[in-house]
């Protein structure tokens, strides 16, 4: 009976569970680290000819699908970025129209503060 990646990565943390002690902490970076490398997908993509040129000279030491996961991974670290980066200008441009009513607000605060 074969065991899918999971289920041994499972099994090798209830046994750690039960014979060593070890901390949670190790066991879960074991866990997260082993289904890393276990839990690819095989894909299949087409590429442009110029991208795979670009992937070859950069790969160096390591293969080719390594190098283009990098890529993605911090391609998609970029639009992230962007899409906290556009958030924020949006967040704090709202902020400049309110100022009439915040110093509103401020005036009244200290009126009442006075009264106390």
């Amino acid at each position: 009976m074969r065991l899918c990646s999971t289920a041994r990565a499972m099994r090798k943390t209830e046994a750690w569970s039960t014979g060593t002690q070890l901390d949670s902490s190790v066991r879960m970076y074991y866990l997260i680290f082993y289904m890393r490398t276990t839990a690819r997908l095989p894909k299949s993509f087409t590429i442009e000819a110029d991208l795979n040129t670009y992937v070859d000279e950069t790969k160096g030491d390591r293969s080719a699908s390594e190098r283009v996961n990098e890529l993605l991974r911090m391609a998609m670290m970029q639009e992230q970025f962007d899409r906290l980066e556009a958030e924020a200008a949006e967040f704090f441009a709202d902020g400049k129209s309110d100022r009439a009513e915040t110093r509103a607000f401020q005036k009244e605060s200290l009126r009442t503060f006075g009264r106390d």
